[in-house]
C-alpha cells in the first residue's frame, strides 16, 4: 500500500505541476510570441480533473475528508465507533457506485473523443473511474482499520 500511495502522490504532483505550467505557457506564448497554444485550456482542465479525482484517495487515507468530527467528539466511545464505521461503509458504497457509473459511461461512449484535443473518451473519463476505485479501496482500508481497532479514532480538534 505504501508504494501505491507514493506513486499516487507522485502522479498528483506531476498533475499539479502541469496544471500550473500549462496556463503559464499559454500566457507566455500569447503575450510574447503572439501564438496561442491550441488546446491549452482543455489540457489544463484535464489535469485539474486528474488531480482532483486521483488525489482524493490520498485525502481520505490522511483523514482529510469532512466527517463532522466536532459532533463525533460529543458522542460516547461506542456510538462514535459505530458512527465512524457507518461513515466509512457509506463511503465504500458511494464510491463503488460512482466507479460503476463511470465505467458504464466510458463503455457506452468508448468511440467518442473530446472536442479540441480529440482525446479518446476513455482517457478523458479514466481519472474519474480510477479515482472512484481508489476511493472505494481507501474507504475499505479505513473501514477495516476502524473495525479491527474496535474503538473510534482519537480526535483532538483544536479551534483557534
Amino acid at each position: 500500500m505504501r508504494a501505491f500511495v507514493i506513486l499516487l502522490r507522485t502522479v498528483a504532483c506531476v498533475m499539479l505541476a502541469g496544471l500550473i505550467v500549462t496556463p503559464f505557457a499559454q500566457i507566455i506564448m500569447r503575450s510574447v510570441f503572439d501564438v496561442p497554444m491550441a488546446g491549452a485550456e482543455e489540457m489544463a482542465r484535464y489535469m485539474l480533473i486528474c488531480l482532483t479525482f486521483l488525489a482524493a484517495a490520498l485525502v481520505s487515507l490522511d483523514g482529510g475528508q469532512i466527517k463532522m468530527e466536532e459532533f463525533q467528539a460529543l458522542l460516547p466511545e461506542r456510538p462514535r465507533w459505530l458512527l465512524q464505521l457507518v461513515i466509512e461503509l457509506a463511503g465504500v458504497v458511494l464510491f463503488a457506485f460512482l466507479a460503476y457509473a463511470a465505467i458504464g459511461t466510458i463503455a457506452r461512449n468508448i468511440r467518442s473523443t473530446t472536442a479540441t484535443l480529440e482525446m479518446p473518451f476513455i482517457i478523458f473519463m479514466g481519472p474519474l473511474a480510477a479515482g472512484a476505485v481508489f476511493l472505494t479501496v481507501a474507504n475499505l482500508v479505513l473501514f477495516s482499520r476502524t473495525w479491527s481497532r474496535g474503538r473510534p479514532d482519537d480526535k483532538h480538534t483544536t479551534l483557534t
